[in-house]
Formats: structure tokens, sequence, C-alpha cells
């Protein structure tokens, strides 16, 4: 028996042809729904990218105990486990998460595995001088790995040396060498359509624009402040690296046609999230609530045992964590108990669970039942106490300082960790999601989730179904007090939160007025942070109106930004009201 996963990066459900994609040029997409059972109600888990890559692995949520890491040493890798019982299993990609600290124990659960580099800033070719930059780019927010990937493009400058191509290539000759064996699986994964929208001029082709402004195929995390004609550019630049995407999804295709391995090969199409591209006025993912443009997802899955299921749509509610379990199941391997996914319903569609959860550490927690959509904040504006229970204390690309870990505990073991107490720290979370409110979405006749409803028995269900599947998680108790649920007993009136959020929840939706309505002066919203901090004036004023600011650890990521900015990228923490009184005292000194 044998087994394929593509995995894409960032792909967007609505603009694929299967999901009613019409402007788009993705034909290998349709091709593959008329091969595979193409999933309506699939679903993200844990976000973003590699704590989504954990759940792949272990069929377990990750969001709820930790922030992004490695695999910890407890888990039960789908991987390591098929190894285990005689399948070869290999990793092909150029996703550079992997190779990283928060990454590192993914790759070495596979036989086999080839890295192919230049995505993203990866920090691959050293040049001591700085790269070329456009005078002129969108992407404001100018983080080293930014110029990194300005010399990264030099060294892709044909599609037969892009990354994604490469990563292809290298799983075909996996397939092709040993097609002729059995059990094995092979992941075919590359980090496109994630953005930077880094592609060539036979993609771009396909979408002709008239555009004379600034550079833009890599949109900052944040609100939407460019222009309409500027986000219909770095749209059509996302759609030309989808359009690569389809192709080389294509060739996938076209050799399981040449090899005639649809008689006994398993083939998932699957993605970890998807991205806004400038829906709801925002940009990309992580510094708003994760809308369905981020978590409902594209999944299509072929199985040779149930050929009645090509071209066929299923409606179970399916999630990431299905993933592990579906492909230990099609190889006859044990699954752990301590995986909570279920094998994927390709034969027949039945239901496999009545709601599931979703989000990321220290963001909302959230679930759907498929019809409604819960979106639940912390309870008090400090978004404590959040915990952090893990034994790889690292960050995605750094380690745990020892201010971090100083106040370090061993907490309790878990059902699912064997035995072995974790360490149990202070998490962090750069973007506080108390500032959106809790949200309740109807998506029966709000599709788009542009109108949150106040509904105190519909929320009062949803988080009594929340409730029961933390408790099914066994989320930690920090969770419960953060949330303002009951840790035990039932949910109750008193528990909900949408009505008693919903003013700030108004607030963080309010439209950021273009960057030129604030004045400019020495000192103004358009000045870095640090710049306004270095000014006892100008930080009297941003602490009188936006507490805080001066003293968290986003300043660390933030201070050479202008203030502007970071009210676009933070959401509700720098409220409108807030910074136009900001801006008039600044321009008053």
């Amino acid at each position: 028996m044998k087994a394929i996963m593509v995995m894409f990066d960032s792909l967007n459900r609505r603009l694929l042809p299967p999901y009613g994609g019409d402007w788009t040029h993705a034909p290998n997409f349709a091709r593959l729904a008329q091969r595979a059972a193409t999933f309506d109600n699939a679903w993200a888990g844990s976000m973003p990218c590699m704590p989504a890559r954990r759940e792949i692995h272990t069929g377990r949520y990750n969001f709820l105990h930790r922030s992004w890491g490695p695999l910890e040493p407890f888990d039960d890798s789908m991987p390591e486990l098929l190894r285990q019982n005689g399948i070869h299993t290999h990793l092909a990609s150029d996703h550079p998460h992997y190779w990283e600290d928060g990454g590192a124990t993914y790759h070495g659960r596979y036989s086999t595995w080839e890295f192919f580099r230049g995505q993203e800033g990866d920090p691959w070719k050293g040049h001591v001088v700085p790269p070329e930059t456009p005078e002129d780019d969108l992407h404001t927010q100018r983080m080293p790995h930014y110029f990194q990937d300005w010399v990264n493009r030099q060294y892709m400058t044909t599609e037969d040396r892009h990354p994604q191509t490469r990563t292809f290539d290298a799983g075909l000759e996996f397939i092709n060498t040993n097609a002729a064996a059995d059990n094995w699986f092979v992941q075919i994964e590359t980090f496109d359509p994630h953005e930077p929208f880094f592609s060539h001029k036979t993609y771009k082709d396909l979408y002709p624009h008239e555009y004379d402004g600034p550079h833009g195929d890599w949109p900052d995390y944040k609100r939407v402040t460019e222009t309409p004609e500027q986000v219909q550019h770095m749209r059509y630049e996302y759609a030309a690296l989808l359009s690569m995407c389809d192709h080389s999804l294509g060739r996938v295709l076209d050799t399981m046609d040449e090899l005639n391995l649809w008689d006994d090969t398993m083939l998932i199409v699957n993605t970890d999230h998807g991205f806004l591209l400038g829906e709801k006025g925002w940009w990309a993912k992580g510094v708003m609530p994760w809308y369905n443009e981020l978590v409902h997802l594209p999944l299509f899955a072929w199985d040779p045992r149930h050929p009645q299921a090509a071209d066929t749509r299923r409606q179970s509610l399916v999630q990431t964590i299905d993933l592990a379990p579906t492909l230990l199941d099609w190889f006859g391997v044990a699954i752990p108990t301590d995986v909570q996914g279920a094998p994927l319903p390709i034969e027949d569609d039945a239901p496999v669970r009545t709601a599931g959860l979703f989000g990321m550490h220290g963001g909302h927690v959230n679930i759907t039942d498929g019809r409604y959509v819960y979106m639940r904040a912390p309870a008090t504006a400090s978004n404590t106490p959040l915990q952090e229970h893990t034994l790889m204390p690292t960050h995605m690309r750094g380690r745990f300082t020892p201010q971090e870990l100083a106040d370090l505990t061993l907490a309790e073991p878990f059902g699912f960790t064997k035995g072995v107490r974790t360490l149990q720290m202070p998490g962090r979370n750069f973007f506080n999601p108390y500032t959106h409110g809790t949200l309740l979405f109807d998506l029966s006749t709000d599709p788009e989730q542009l109108a949150p409803i106040v509904d105190d028995a519909a929320e009062l269900r949803m988080a009594t179904l929340m409730v029961e599947l933390m408790r099914t998680n066994e989320a930690p108790p920090s969770q419960y007090e953060r949330l303002g649920l009951p840790a035990e007993g039932p949910v109750e009136e008193k528990h909900l939160l949408v009505r008693a959020q919903r003013s700030q929840a108004e607030s963080a939706v309010t439209t950021l007025p273009p960057e030129s309505e604030f004045p400019s002066g020495r000192l103004s919203v358009h000045t870095p942070i640090q710049g306004l901090l270095a000014d006892p004036a100008a930080l009297e004023i941003l602490r009188r109106h936006l507490p805080g600011i001066a003293d968290t650890e986003l300043l660390q990521l933030v201070g050479p930004i202008p203030l502007y900015r970071v009210a676009a990228s933070a959401g509700g923490m720098v409220p409108v009201a807030a910074l136009r009184k900001v801006a008039e005292e600044l321009a008053a000194l």
C-alpha cells in the first residue's frame, strides 16, 4: 500500500474552482475534485504553521497547552509510527520552519527527507553587503528576513530553480523510483502560496492588469490601508503563485495517471490554514480573529478502496487532527489511544464529530458545529493566566530566554504525556484577543461573518460544547480561568460574554482612517514608537491614551515601526479614537 500527501501552506479555499473560485487559473484543482472526495466542512485546529504540523503528526490539538514548537518527547508521530511498522516515509519540502529552533524535531521522524532552501527569508545565501530592495514597497514591516528574502530571490530567477519546483521534482523522483515497490508514504510539502508571493512570468501573465504602483507581493500582517488598485495587485500576485501550485499539483496527478497509482495509492491534498487577502479589511493571519477564510479549509482525499467516492462532496465536519488516523488506518497501523481525530469519512460521509475546536495559543478559543462559529475571548484585558506546557521550550526562531524560564514549575502529567510532567511557565501573546471581544456568527444567515450576533441560547450551547471538548482535550486549568469558563460543572448564563463584550467588539472593527488624514510634524503617529518613547512629553501622551504600550514585550518587535502601522497591525490594541487623540496632542508639542 502507498500514500501521497501534497500539502500547501496558506491555501485560500475560496480561490479554488472546486470551492467556487471563478477567476483564478487552477484547472488541476478542478481535475483533482473529479478524481477524489472534496470535503466541504473541513476545518483547521491549531495554528499557525508548526502547531498545525504537530496535529498532522499526533492527531491531537496543540493550541490549548502550548504555542509554536517542536514535537514533544511523549508525542506519537504518525510518520514515525509508520516507519516503525515497516512503511518507508519520505518528506520533500521547502518549508523553512522545519529547520528552525521551533520545528527541529519533525523531519527526523521520517525514514528519509529532503529540504530545498530559499523561501521567505530563509537564512540561506550569505551576502555581507545588503541587497538592493525596491525603493517603494508595500511591505513595511522590514525585519531582517525581509532583506534576506531579496538575497535569496537572486538565486531562483528561473522556474526550475524555484524551491517549489525543486520540492516537487524531488517528490516525483521518489514516486518514480519506488512506484513498483510497496509500503511507502511520501509527503510533498511546499511553503507556497505563503507570502511573499514570489512566482515567475508564466503565472503572472495569467492575470494581466495595469498597475504602476509600489512593489507589492508581500502584505504586512495588518489592516488594509492600501488603495483598491494596490490590494487587487497583491491579490493577483497571490493568484499567480496559486497557479504555480496548481501546475505542481498537475505534475503529481499526471504521474499517478502514468504509473496507474490510482489503483493502490491513497492521495491527500491539504493545507494548514488559509490567508486573508483583504477580506473584512485585513491582510494575512494571527493579528485578527480566526475568520473562516483562515480556518475553513480545502481538503481532497482519494482512497482506492472506495472508488465510488470520486467526484463526490463530503459534508461531515473534519479537521487537521483527522489526517494522522486516516493514514495510520490506511496502512493498518494501530491508532494510539491519545489520538483525538478519526479517519476521514471518504467512503460514506459518516459523521465524525459534532463540533471542532480551533485557535492559536493565547488567542481566542474557537469552536464550530458547521453552522455557528463561536470565538471566545479572555474574560479580562490581562489575557491571563496563560501557561505554556512543554518540554521543548523554543519559539519559532529562538530558544526561551532565561527570563521566561525563571518562574517555571513542573506541572502534573496530562493523560497524553505518558506519565511525564511538563515544564509550566507563563506564556505570551503579542496580540491580545480581548480587544476583539467574544464573537458569535450564524453561518446560515451570515456566511461572510460580517454581522456577529447576540443570542444567549446559541452562545450557551456553543460554550457548553467548547467546555466539553476542552475537558476531553485535558485543557489546563489556566485556560478555563483565562476564558472565564468553568473547569467543572455546567456552563451557565453567568459565563456568557458576547453581550458583555459587545462594545469592544464593535470598537475593534472601526475602520482605520488613511494615514494621510493624520498630521505630520517633529513627532507624530508616523514616528517610530521608539522615537516617541525617547521624548518625555510624547511618552506621557502614549501612557495616557495607550497605557501599557511602552511596557509590553511587543515593543521588542514594533519599536522601529511607526505608531500608525502598529495600529494597523494590532487591531483593537490601538483604538482609532485613542490614535486620533494621540495624533492631536503630538501635533501640539
